[in-house]
């Protein structure tokens, strides 16, 4: 039998929000979604560069208990986990394991 994931750590699931700035442009803004409750794994990392500099960048996976597919508290890859001033980007989602109870993110951390 699996060991149940140790969801020890509030994230807050937050959507992009683009309003326009009257200028032709926008604003881009985070609105929370609700929190859930994880278990956040560094899976690897690798240097990036960001303008003329190397940055490291980390991946994790993040597990969270399932929702239904179509509800606002379902992450998906336009959305992004906010634990204080970390932002973990979501690139992909995933049901985790057989019975469906938990959702697997891959997520990269990014700056807020």
């Amino acid at each position: 039998m699996k060991s149940q994931p140790s969801l020890n750590r509030r994230l807050v699931l937050e959507s992009r929000l683009d309003t326009p700035d009257g200028l032709g442009g926008f604003v881009i803004s985070w609105v929370p979604n609700g929190a859930h409750w994880a278990q956040v794994r560094a899976q690897s990392a690798h240097e990036s560069k960001i303008g003329e500099r190397d940055t490291a960048v980390v991946n994790y996976r993040i597990l969270v208990r399932s929702a239904a597919i179509g509800a606002s508290s379902r992450p998906t890859s336009a959305q992004r986990f906010r634990e204080f001033e970390r932002v973990f980007n979501i690139l992909a989602v995933a049901e985790h394991g057989e019975d469906g109870r938990f959702l697997e993110c891959w997520t990269e951390e990014g700056r807020a």
